[in-house]
């Protein structure tokens, strides 16, 4: 990149004014570090970003996809996949350091990188002690597109084990829009009430959806 003005190049942006002055396509280059022949590291990143349409999309994509297109080889789908995975495990580890839940956005961060972009619905929970201190996070119903069926005495089961004092569920949408329906929120009153009678607290369920998420306690609907 050093046709690119020093002040316009990424890496030199990142350093002056940190990661978050950053656009979509400055970060992606910086991963990628070099482009091919006549073509710089920026430009195969806005290509790559045009071509797929998002982040999401782009993370997401199968290897073969990925490897169609022209600078784009083993080498830097390895590197984009490491950086993903580095992302996903610096958050659990931020939620597994045993300090109080008290940052909101951090849970749903987090929440978001392990259920976002997956192809079928998936029912998870956050395990917490009287502390609001993380045990555990375990994904616990699996289901087709449609939907998970979702047991509140199995789920009432792993809190025990667990002896957690609170929890917050969570689960995806394939579909990407995060809307909760009435299922949802069916089975979170069931669950809030089945966990009640063993003194173990709902404190939120988390929809997760294509790039984004809504909590049912933000929008007064627990």
């Amino acid at each position: 990149m050093s046709d690119i003005p020093e002040s316009d190049r990424p890496r030199e942006k990142l350093l002056k004014r940190g990661a978050r002055s950053l656009t979509n396509v400055e970060l992606l280059a910086i991963f990628l570090r070099t482009g091919t022949k006549g073509k710089s590291a920026l430009d195969l990143a806005k290509e790559l970003l045009d071509q797929f349409g998002d982040l999401r999309s782009l993370l997401g994509a199968e290897p073969q996809q990925l490897f169609k297109v022209k600078g784009l080889g083993e080498a830097k789908y390895a590197q984009l996949k490491a950086a993903v995975e580095l992302s996903r495990r610096y958050l659990q580890e931020c939620l597994e350091r045993g300090d109080p839940l008290t940052n909101p956005e951090d849970t749903r961060n987090f929440l978001m990188a392990e259920l976002s972009g997956r192809a079928s619905e998936v029912f998870a929970a956050i395990f917490l002690d009287n502390h609001h201190r993380v045990i555990k996070f375990e994904e616990l119903f699996y289901g087709t597109i449609d939907g998970a069926s979702v047991f509140p005495r199995e789920v009432a089961r792993r809190a025990l084990i667990c002896n957690a004092a609170a929890v917050i569920f969570a689960h995806n949408h394939p579909s990407g829009v995060a809307d909760p329906s009435k299922a949802d929120l069916e089975i979170t009153q069931h669950l809030k009430q089945s966990l009640g009678m063993l003194d173990i607290r709902v404190l939120d369920h988390v929809v997760i959806g294509d790039g984004y998420c809504i909590s049912l306690v933000d929008k007064g609907l627990m």
